[in-house]
């Protein structure tokens, strides 16, 4: 009886840990989504630093159809696993003044790739 729960113990950590059916072990994207700039004035003496941005993303493969929309946490980050391949990165925009530019990119088999993202904010 003990070796059975600690063998179901362990398939269920095992489990736990384990992508989701479909999806690739250790392979895809990560970043970080910033805005800026976040200041009406910016001067030498007044440093006003981009800010990260929670924010919606796409992406889109190599056809063009999307194979992933997500949203950042609050922090701006993210981390979406994606079978190996070429795709393009599509933020998302919710009002006419935040924009940020596609980016295409590749992923390897077996890592994670990093990307920055980084909103205008309309600010000038």
């Amino acid at each position: 009886m003990r070796t059975f729960l600690r063998l179901s113990l362990f398939l269920l950590v095992l489990a736990a840990c384990s992508p989701l059916p479909g999806q690739p072990a250790g392979t895809g994207i990560e970043g970080q989504v910033f805005i800026g700039p976040t200041c009406p004035v910016v001067r030498i003496d007044t440093p006003c630093p981009d800010r990260p941005f929670q924010a919606m993303l796409s992406v889109l493969n190599a056809q063009g159809k999307r194979v992933a929309r997500f949203q950042t946490d609050a922090d701006g980050r993210f981390r979406v696993s994606l079978a190996p391949g070429t795709y393009t990165l599509a933020p998302e925009s919710s009002d006419a003044m935040t924009h940020a530019p596609q980016q295409a990119f590749t992923v390897v088999p077996g890592q994670f790739t990093k990307l920055t993202v980084a909103y205008d904010s309309g600010i000038r």
